[in-house]
């Protein structure tokens, strides 16, 4: 037998439980299937709030404008004669008055009611928290508030449970992760990233369509995975007996559209990595990737200075953020306008480290990185020099990094499928044609100019593949295919990849990935 679940036995479940029976001996429908709103709370005051439109009596004469409102009570004030309460739906908060003489309640029925008036039943039957639609005549009150005075009322839905106290439940972070949907109904700023999130994403549709970019799907589910380094979440497709992935990046089918000829292609999708959960990492997130043919690193940068740029000015108004620095919780302001601070690595390490790592031994990088004790000492001795450079970038250069910086041309050791560096002395020196982008100490991009030679391509992915067979987990499978597509010729292409999220994060000012997803990973409860 299923158990019954705790909030069942709490006095206010029963409490309103018996009420929807009471209800139902009345002839009203507490879960009824249609109504239909006129107006939103926010369209009404826009349309209204300032206009000449009379006082109660008119109203209650039907002499003004009419109108019919849905959502969620949230202040019931039974006054005498009259009931004052504010419904919330989407777009925020409306005043309507129920009256003794003139107000009906959808179906009712008044032998069952037994002399009480609907007035009455509503202010004995009505939660907070319940769902309402109200059919009337605007007015003005004295003190000028514009109000419904409510002719017909039909209750929606009839809760169970109440809302949690706003001063105490509502500021548990934990709670209000978990329970999104308490959340936005209580804080109407929390609501209002949510809605900067989806004009976010339509801006991006918009600028890349204007750049004549194709959105494409590709799948989620892949036989191979690869595109980063990253521990996939593994599963299997029973109908063919067959392990399957879960995509840690969307970059291999969108690379072999390129060669199929789409010129310009990207997707807008989830990703997953079975990795550790921070401040700027959830184990499911939201990738945009895009791939130009004829385009390299360099046009790259200036495309994605652009698109950032026509964010801010579609959000915000300006190119300047006012946004809060994640370390010192200082206010400060950034400026996305183009064009970006460009740096290489290893200039970036020499500026904000004072470190010129072309005169410092792999020992010595290897010393300084464990003195700075930012990084597994139990790693160090494993590492290439690339990958020290990296970790000497990270370590000393990546906090620096506050208003927008490029920071291009990375060691050949930290990505696999990126061209080598076209200038003889950095390709020398083992520089590829990458840039990753920061602001405000994070990074929110990775871009290069894409890897075409497929020789050169198995060659660095059986490195990888090497690496995997002796037990790097994040070291991503040879995929056959995928060379066997660039032997059949992929043109000069760049790509980038952006991390969604962390980009809705800067345009809200958000602290944490949780803040703009709306139903971030949380652990289970007991």
């Amino acid at each position: 037998m299923t158990k019954k679940p705790e909030y069942h036995d709490h006095d206010e479940f029963q409490i309103r439980f018996r009420k929807i029976e009471e209800l139902k001996t009345l002839g009203i429908d507490p879960y009824p299937h249609h109504f239909t709103p006129t107006a939103s709370a926010e369209k009404l005051q826009e349309q209204f709030g300032a206009k000449q439109i009379g006082g109660s009596e008119e109203a209650a004469a039907g002499s003004t404008e009419s109108a019919a409102i849905a959502g969620r009570l949230v202040l019931f004030r039974p006054m005498g004669k009259n009931i004052f309460a504010q419904i919330q739906d989407e777009s925020g908060r409306f005043q309507v008055m129920f009256n003794r003489d003139l107000t009906t309640l959808t179906g009712l029925n008044m032998e069952a009611a037994e002399g009480q008036t609907p007035l009455k039943i509503l202010e004995k039957k009505l939660d907070i928290g319940d769902i309402i639609g109200v059919k009337g005549h605007l007015f003005h009150t004295q003190k000028g508030e514009l109000t419904l005075f409510v002719k017909e009322a039909t209750i929606l839905c009839k809760t169970l449970l109440p809302l949690p106290e706003k001063h105490s439940g509502l500021h548990d972070k934990e709670l209000r992760y978990r329970k999104r949907w308490l959340d936005l109904i209580a804080n109407s700023e929390v609501k209002d990233t949510f809605l900067k999130r989806s004009q976010i994403f339509k801006t991006i549709r918009s600028f890349m369509d204007a750049h004549e970019f194709t959105e494409v799907e590709t799948p989620i589910l892949q036989s191979v995975y690869g595109g980063a380094e990253a521990r996939p979440f593994v599963t299997k497709l029973n109908a063919l007996d067959q392990e399957m992935f879960m995509r840690i990046s969307l970059e291999i089918p969108l690379k072999k559209l390129i060669i199929g000829g789409i010129k310009r292609v990207f997707e807008i999708g989830k990703c997953f990595r079975n990795e550790g959960i921070d401040r700027s990492h959830n184990p499911e997130f939201t990738l945009m990737e895009a791939y130009a043919a004829y385009w390299d690193y360099n046009d790259m940068m200036d495309f994605v200075e652009k698109l950032y740029e026509k964010i801010a000015l579609e959000i915000h108004g300006t190119t300047k953020l006012r946004v809060q620095r994640y370390d010192t919780k200082e206010e400060i302001d950034i400026d996305v306008k183009a064009p970006w601070i460009r740096l290489t690595m290893k200039e970036s390490i020499l500026k904000y480290g004072s470190i010129d790592v072309n005169n410092k031994t792999d020992d010595e990088l290897r010393e300084m990185l464990k003195k700075s004790g930012h990084i597994d000492e139990k790693k160090l001795p494993k590492l290439a020099r690339g990958l020290l450079i990296q970790a000497m970038f990270e370590v000393f250069a990546e906090p620096h990094l506050i208003q927008p910086h490029h920071i291009i041309d990375h060691p050949i050791e930290t990505t696999v499928l990126c061209k080598p560096h076209r200038h003889p002395a950095h390709r020398e020196d083992g520089m590829i044609e990458r840039f990753e982008s920061f602001i405000l100490g994070g990074e929110i991009c990775n871009a290069y100019t894409e890897l075409n030679d497929p020789v050169l391509q198995r060659t660095l992915l059986e490195g990888q593949q090497d690496r995997r067979d002796k037990g790097d987990e994040e070291a991503a499978p040879l995929d056959e295919e995928f060379i066997e597509a660039i032997c059949q010729g992929m043109p000069p292409t760049a790509g980038v990849g952006i991390g969604l999220d962390r980009l809705v994060m800067l345009f809200t000012n958000s602290h944490s990935i949780r803040d703009v997803l709306y139903f971030p990973w949380m652990k289970p409860q007991s």
